[in-house]
């Protein structure tokens, strides 16, 4: 992977880099997706709603992953740090199922939750050969969390990347230093039949359920109703969700 850190992008007055946060687009999403190294035969969608049936009906599946946008309340910092106090910190190493990585670059879960969603799961499989994707797979099996971090903030090609894509959503784009109160997780199922919650804000992967069978995908009830419903619950009325799903075709 490339060591030449990104010279020109923002970073924190700590020192940390800094990214523009990603609009919840799925056509950004996607394009940024097939720069990094991801088969044009996948894509990102719009997911509507995750409770009426009707709505589902729309989205090719199965969904090789999910990614939820949610508000960062205070009930959820709370239910996080609860969870979290009773963990220890993940270093995964030689680990593949599931790959994760810890977030250090400000603003740059929505890049977390992509790498996440396509370097786990069945979408691991579209990766194109010598792709960016595929080198940092490859790089990131054998190594730790602390090396993992390094391989995300030198890569200077997806740095760019992204920072090509982020700019051109509907909305006009944060400030990279800005607070943000919207917060992307990734949900993937492996095949084993496990469904994880990928979040580099965390200590290391949540394993939220077993036993999925064949049929089953991270939009299939058992798998909204411990995954995404639960964020939900805990929104306090809070109505910012939002949802992509990873698909083919």
């Amino acid at each position: 992977m490339p060591e030449a850190a990104p010279s020109d992008a923002p970073k924190t007055e700590q020192g940390h880099l800094a990214f523009v946060p990603l609009e919840a687009n799925p056509e950004l999403l996607t394009t940024l997706a097939h720069k990094l190294g991801l088969s044009e035969a996948l894509q990102f969608c719009d997911v509507y709603s995750l409770t009426e049936p009707s709505l589902l009906e729309f989205i090719p599946r199965p969904a090789l992953a999910l990614l939820l946008v949610f508000p960062v309340s205070t009930a959820y910092e709370e239910h996080r740090s609860t969870e979290d106090a009773a963990r220890v910190e993940f270093d995964g190493k030689g680990d593949v199922d599931p790959l994760w990585f810890k977030q250090t670059i400000r603003n740059a879960c929505g890049l977390m939750g992509m790498i996440h969603a396509m370097l786990n799961g069945p979408a691991r499989e579209f990766i194109t050969p010598d792709s960016t994707l595929d080198k940092l797979f490859k790089a990131a099996v054998p190594t730790g969390r602390a090396d993992r971090v390094k391989l995300l903030e030198t890569d200077e090609f997806i740095a760019r990347a992204y920072g090509e894509v982020a700019v051109r959503g509907d909305t006009t784009a944060p400030d990279a230093r800005d607070d943000v109160d919207l917060h992307y997780v990734c949900f993937v199922k492996d095949d084993k039949g496990r469904l994880w919650e990928l979040d580099g804000r965390r200590k290391g992967p949540l394993l939220r359920k077993e036993g999925l069978n064949a049929e089953e995908d991270v939009l299939s009830p058992g798998a909204l109703e411990i995954g995404p419903l639960e964020f939900l619950k805990r929104g306090g009325g809070d109505m910012r969700f939002s949802c992509v799903a990873l698909t083919q075709g």
